[in-house]
């Protein structure tokens, strides 16, 4: 794949916003929708799979249900320069961080964690903290989604199974 932004038209631009709105929408509605048959539709989505531009389809599931009921957002602040490659390897051993990003600004990274309960988030919080380039945390709890329909308001796991000692996930 180049390092070029492949080149779309308003035709695919309908077909990723009909898709984000509804991935299960046939080819065929699509294509009514935006005056295409099926077929046409089918080898545009195939072009824009194969290009990078759609990189999949998932279902969006209210987190509660999946068990889990609290979420924060963690400023991670790291000892020196830690590369972004480390706090990638970090933060993949732990279910409960469901997005990690580097950011600009004070702190070195941004974690969106999710946790049964307080008491939950509190443990993998501290566990976080106990990995030795981390420097310092600043968690901010999310009291409710404003925009319910975003990404944001889902979950793409399911919570960790609670282990015989009561703690889920620890290692």
């Amino acid at each position: 794949m180049s390092s070029r932004p492949t080149p779309f038209d308003e035709l695919d631009r309908k077909i990723i916003t009909a898709l984000m709105a509804n991935a299960r929408t046939s080819f065929a509605e699509i294509g009514t929708a935006i005056g295409l048959s099926a077929t046409a539709v089918k080898r545009r989505v195939d072009r824009l799979r194969e290009t990078g531009v759609i990189t999949g389809f998932t279902a969006t599931v209210k987190p509660s249900a999946l068990g889990w009921r609290t979420e924060a957002y963690v400023e991670v602040y790291c000892e020196g320069a830690a590369p972004p490659r480390r706090l990638a390897e970090v933060v993949s051993d732990y279910p409960e961080i469901t997005a990690a990003m580097t950011v600009t600004g004070g702190a070195d990274a941004l974690l969106h964690v999710r946790a049964r309960d307080v008491e939950h988030f509190e443990e993998v919080l501290e566990r976080i903290r106990q990995e030795p380039f981390i420097r310092k945390t600043i968690s901010v709890m999310v009291l409710s989604h404003l925009l319910p329909e975003s990404p944001e308001a889902g979950a793409s796991h399911p919570a960790p199974e609670e282990s015989p000692g009561g703690a889920a996930g620890v290692r």
